[in-house]
């Protein structure tokens, strides 16, 4: 199914139909601020095992969640730092990845052996929409071609590439052509593992 949601007013009624997919333990594809993401119920094994089929993602590969705020973000970070949760706090909403250490909220099988976890609050209203109707975070992966440093931009060409293997496919127009930044806090200092659309001089 290619569901049309309006990027910057985001019907509630079409909302409530990806969240009723994501339920339901399916894989949807929707756009966050930076390329379109492959998302399914953090809270659903199966649907997470299916997205690492789909994707043909190693078991090492970390996915990231996407959360409404930082008080929910919170949750699935153990030990938060002050001086991260200003850094956070600053950078929110916006197109950044946060690696962070997961709290036992995280389901095991996205975990690094690091225990680490990629977290995403996203400067979009369709992820904001659906992430706070959901009343939980979801899991996302961006969605690339063969070429793994190409994301797919024109959700037509996801939908034919990807439409009969998910469940649903959101079309919140046309992403941009960068992945998100990539930070990790772990250490409590910023160290920039990917620099996508994220500026990176704001971190210091």
């Amino acid at each position: 199914m290619l569901l049309r949601i309006h990027p910057d007013n985001p019907q509630p009624r079409l909302v409530r139909q990806v969240v009723k997919v994501l339920q339901q333990g399916g894989v949807a594809i929707a756009p966050t601020d930076t390329v379109y993401g492959m998302c399914c119920d953090v809270r659903n094994r199966r649907a997470i095992e299916r997205v690492y089929q789909l994707k043909r993602a190693s078991r090492k590969k970390p996915m990231s969640i996407i959360c409404p705020d930082l008080s929910v973000l919170s949750e699935y970070v153990a030990g938060l730092r002050t001086s991260t949760f200003r850094i956070l706090k600053r950078l929110t909403p916006g197109p950044y990845t946060f690696v962070l250490e997961a709290s036992s909220k995280v389901p095991r099988l996205m975990l690094t052996k690091q225990r680490t976890i990629g977290i995403r609050v996203p400067d979009c209203a369709i992820a904001q929409s659906i992430v706070r109707a959901l009343e939980h975070p979801y899991m996302s992966t961006s969605i690339k071609l063969d070429d793994e440093s190409v994301p797919v931009l024109d959700p037509e060409d996801i939908y034919e590439q990807w439409g009969s293997q998910v469940d649903m496919v959101v079309d919140g127009g046309v992403a941009v052509a960068e992945f998100s930044t990539v930070v990790d806090l772990t250490d409590g200092y910023p160290e920039v593992v990917r620099h996508g659309k994220g500026p990176i001089d704001t971190l210091f």
